[in-house]
Parts: C-alpha cells; structure tokens; sequence
C-alpha cells in the first residue's frame, strides 16, 4: 500500500506512510464503523438470526447519491488491527451470526486476507460474505481466492457515461463486469444449505436509478446471458435521494413503481428464475443502521 493499486483507480497512494487514497483511508490499521446482526440483507444471507456486518469506513468509489456518506467519506469509525478483527468475527458468530458480512471492504482487502486466515484459526466456522460496490480489480481479488464463500456485488453501471457522472469511474462497467467473473470463478454456482441460507456463490445487486430503466435492462440481460441462473440477481427500489443533488436533478426524486414494475417484469419476461426483488413502499424505510461503532 505504499504505492496503492489495491482497486481500478490505481491512486499510487502512499499509504502506509499516511496520504489518503481516492478510498479516504490511510495508515495500517482498519476503520470500522459497526459490527452487528443486521435483518435487512436479502434472505438467504440474513435469515432469521441475522449476518455478522462489519461496515468498513472510507470507499473508493463514491457515488453522489450514498446514503452511507458518514461512513463512505471516511468521517467515522475506529482503528482495530487484525487481530482485533479477527475477534470480532468470532464475537459476531458466537451471537448467532449466519455469516460474516464485509461491508465496502476493497481498501483493505490485503488486511481482511489476513483476518480470515486468522480467524479461521480461532475456528471460525460460519461463511464469509465480501459485500462490494462491484468496482475491484481481479488482481487483488485473486488474493482472496479460496477465502470468500460469498460474492454480495453491486452492478451498478453499464454505460460509461453514467459511471462518470454519478461516480467518477467511467471504467467502472469493465471492471464490474470483469469482477464479477472472478467472482464466479472463484465460487462456482450457488449452494445452499437446508435451511435455505447461501453457504457459496454469487448474487449481483442493481439498484435502479430514477431515469434509467433502459440501462437497467442492459444490465439484467448482460447478467442472464452471461451467467443464466448460475448466480442470483437483486433488483433494488430503495434509492433514495440525498440532501446536496441538486445538481443531479434527472436522479433527485425515488422510483416510480412503474419503473421498478417494468424492470422486474423484463426480467420474467427473460426468463430469470434467480432473483430477489422488493415489494412495497421500501424506498420509505431505513436499511441503514447507526454507526456509533457498536461491536468495535
């Protein structure tokens, strides 16, 4: 990290020797901003108990309409080291945990190798979820290969031009699509155990924007033809708009139900038997916990 390519923007920030990257992090050590249960992931990865969710601080991503901005522009958050969460892992499986959930987790994938080695030692048994925006590089996550059950990825953007308007990132539909075969690699279709819970594979989120059901579409289509019903796809309503978009007004209300119908309907009407979709009003409700850095 002292010349930091971990992720697509390649900053070559140094670090380990403290300057920030694109991500908002730097130092050795690991920001955390929670670390619970958490009932609002899609079924097979929260079930009834809940997923162990580690929420990350800092993302190099960045999108302008996050609704996670305390945590995604690095403001909050502790310093653990590996070791200390290693043992949150293991606290969060002793609360009944069926998982252990890496929220935005790609700036410090180098440090999560080594706390699944480790806590794996301690006898970690439940799965472990990498929970993504989608935006990695497949090298970094060939340093993961054999220690991630669950692939949880966003595919947020398959036109360049809205990647750089909403994040920045006009690469960032090549390296999702990119990411996402070696996610499948590396995990193979999915499994799951009798209680319907996912132990390995992958399940790519969309989350619809206002505007933009026709690269909605794209989306779903690139996924079926490309994976069939290998992996699972979320079809997301919740967008909510953020204070601060004014210049961004195509994007500043919620979905139309019409939109979102539309969206799941072509995807029934390709064929798509692999997917979660949400019903009612979820764009009024909160998915989004406090991070007071409960469990850190």
């Amino acid at each position: 990290m002292s010349k930091c390519s971990i992720c697509p923007r390649n900053c070559n920030a140094d670090r380990i020797n403290g300057e920030k990257g694109v991500c908002g992090v730097c130092g050795e050590g690991i920001y955390v901003s929670r670390a619970a249960l958490h009932m609002w992931e899609e079924p097979c990865i929260s079930g009834r108990s809940g997923s162990g969710t580690i929420f990350f601080s800092g993302c190099n991503l960045k999108c302008v309409y996050c609704q996670n901005n305390s945590i995604s522009r690095g403001i909050c958050g502790k310093e653990v080291s590996v070791d200390r969460l290693s043992d949150i892992c293991m606290e969060l499986e002793k609360k009944g945990a069926n998982n252990i959930n890496l929220v935005t987790p790609t700036h410090y994938a180098l440090h999560i190798r080594d706390t699944i080695v480790k806590a794996r030692e301690k006898g970690l048994k439940i799965p472990i979820v990498y929970n993504s925006s989608g935006y990695e590089s497949c090298k970094t996550l060939n340093m993961l290969n054999g220690l991630i059950d669950i692939f949880l990825v966003d595919f947020k953007y398959i036109r360049e031009e809205t990647a750089r308007r909403y994040s920045k990132a006009k690469d960032y539909p090549k390296a999702a699509k990119d990411a996402i075969s070696c996610m499948v690699k590396q995990t193979g279709s999915c499994r799951f155990n009798n209680e319907g819970l996912m132990r390995k594979g992958v399940i790519v989120r969309h989350l619809l924007l206002p505007g933009h059901v026709a690269e909605g579409k794209e989306i779903i289509k690139y996924l079926y033809d490309t994976y069939g019903n290998n992996i699972y796809v979320s079809i997301m309503n919740q967008y909510t708009p953020v204070s601060g978009m004014d210049e961004y007004p195509e994007i500043n209300r919620k979905v139309t139900k019409r939109e979102y119908d539309r969206l799941v309907n072509y995807a029934i009407e390709l064929g798509i038997q692999n997917a979660y979709i949400q019903e009612g009003d979820t764009a009024a409700e909160s998915f989004i916990p406090s991070f007071d850095c409960e469990g850190v």
